[in-house]
């Protein structure tokens, strides 16, 4: 089998038929791929309607489990997984049309650890694209996965790559479970082990920008759970580039690291200023990536974070007196 892909459903009843019809309409055989539903314990009619989807089509193969997260269900789907390659892709998404003979070509060909493509977000539900064209492009030079970064401004999110299993599996990562930013921890760590990746200008997927999804949600108690996966995400990437400054990699991948884990700041600070967290709880927050060199934030923005308005923000914010009579001005009466 060549591909799995791999969809971690939670109370996606909405959207999860447009990402399954997407699928569907692809140009390679049904025999070549299986689509992994990973129902993480929905409560909406989500397992209904792939159950639905999966007595019509065998290559579709829906599996329950107790509500873990979208790490825990995707590291469930992976463990299930049989093709050689690898794609994870959210409910709320979906793929342009024939677009996988494509990808799958490219990776094969190459033998390559993973293969990037275009991703673009959208708030336009309807599938039905026409194919992207092609014609005249022609696949990036092969890199190992420390030269990719430094050579190319990288997205954080699993969905606009796929990844050969064997290497996976062989590297043993995983998500982390139990939390948000899983991705973009699991993204850094998958890149810098990959010996040869590549990228492929096909416009393939769309992300559906979605009210109240893990990103936009701002109920108080999800927005304070982003925030401290921030926080998590820049200490973990600390301990990522103390490895890399030990060892002999190229100078402009650990740059382009340290600007992603400052950009970690950068948001969570942000989202500081609009939450119901407490002072106190911020303190700590800034406190705890002190202790790292993600702040004060010195290398963001950088040329991957362009605009007056993050060079002003950061500026003010790598100033701690500044930043907390910032949040006591932004919301007086919670803080």
């Amino acid at each position: 089998m060549r591909l799995s892909i791999i969809i971690p459903v939670y109370n996606a009843a909405k959207f999860i038929s447009i990402c399954l019809d997407s699928l569907l309409a692809q140009d390679i055989d049904s025999t070549d791929y299986e689509i992994l539903v990973i129902n993480d314990g929905s409560t909406d009619n989500s397992l209904a309607i792939a159950n639905t989807y999966s007595n019509k089509h065998k290559h579709i193969k829906v599996h329950t489990k107790e509500n873990g997260g979208v790490g825990s269900a995707r590291n469930k789907g992976l463990s299930l997984s049989k093709g050689t390659y690898v794609y994870f892709i959210d409910p709320d998404d979906y793929l342009a049309q024939d677009v996988l003979k494509t990808i799958l070509e490219q990776a094969e060909n190459r033998n390559l650890d993973i293969l990037t493509f275009i991703s673009q977000s959208t708030t336009d539900s309807n599938l039905y694209h026409s194919t992207p064209d092609i014609t005249g492009q022609e696949l990036s030079t092969i890199l190992t996965g420390e030269d990719y970064i430094a050579k190319h401004n990288y997205n954080n999110e699993v969905w606009w790559y796929v990844i050969k299993r064997e290497f996976i599996e062989e590297i043993k990562i995983k998500f982390i479970e139990d939390r948000w930013m899983e991705d973009a921890i699991l993204t850094a760590k998958l890149f810098l082990k990959a010996k040869k990746m590549a990228f492929f200008p096909i416009n393939a997927h769309r992300h559906l920008i979605v009210e109240g999804s893990a990103m936009t949600n701002k109920e108080p108690s999800h927005y304070l759970r982003v925030i401290d996966d921030n926080r998590n995400a820049a200490i973990v990437f600390e301990s990522l580039i103390k490895g890399l400054e030990q060892s002999n990699v190229n100078s402009e991948c650990i740059k382009r690291l340290r600007t992603r884990q400052q950009s970690f700041v950068f948001f969570l600070m942000v989202r500081m200023l609009k939450s119901t967290i407490s002072l106190n709880q911020a303190k700590k927050a800034i406190d705890d990536i002190s202790n790292t060199n993600a702040y004060p934030m010195n290398t963001f923005p950088g040329s991957d974070y362009k605009g007056i308005t993050y060079s002003i923000l950061t500026k003010l914010f790598n100033s701690k007196q500044i930043f907390y009579l910032l949040f006591r001005l932004f919301n007086p009466f919670l803080k």
